[in-house]
């Protein structure tokens, strides 16, 4: 599944048996609500393991993150959970500054994240 906005696309596809949101562009203001309805779209079918791939987002704000607090919340109601995977740089920096590394679990590559290997705290 494809989903695209003026500034971010969505890939959706199936890795190591688990849905992997794959995200281009910039998550913020304006392109939350859609990153947000895909992946309450995927809580309403049942799929409650999920992984967001931000290593393509090249921006990303508040909105953006409690898009992803607010997926990782309906999860674990559900005994799922949410999955990022953020290379180094800003959005990583930005993780570590607000906390949310400590909240989220942040993996280096998308393996790592379908495995549940090393995240990034954890380095």
């Amino acid at each position: 599944m494809n989903l695209h906005h003026e500034d971010l696309s969505i890939h959706v596809h199936i890795h190591g048996g688990m849905s992997v949101f794959e995200l281009t562009g910039s998550l913020d203001i304006a392109t939350s609500p859609t990153v947000r309805a895909s992946l309450i779209e995927a809580s309403e079918r049942g799929d409650h393991k999920l992984i967001v791939d931000l290593t393509k987002v090249d921006f990303l704000d508040s909105t953006g993150l409690g898009a992803l607090i607010g997926a990782q919340r309906r999860a674990k109601e559900f005994g799922g959970d949410v999955r990022l995977v953020v290379k180094e740089g800003q959005i990583l920096r930005l993780l570590r500054i607000t906390g949310l590394l400590k909240v989220l679990a942040v993996y280096p590559t998308l393996d790592d994240a379908v495995r549940d290997g090393a995240r990034v705290g954890d380095l």
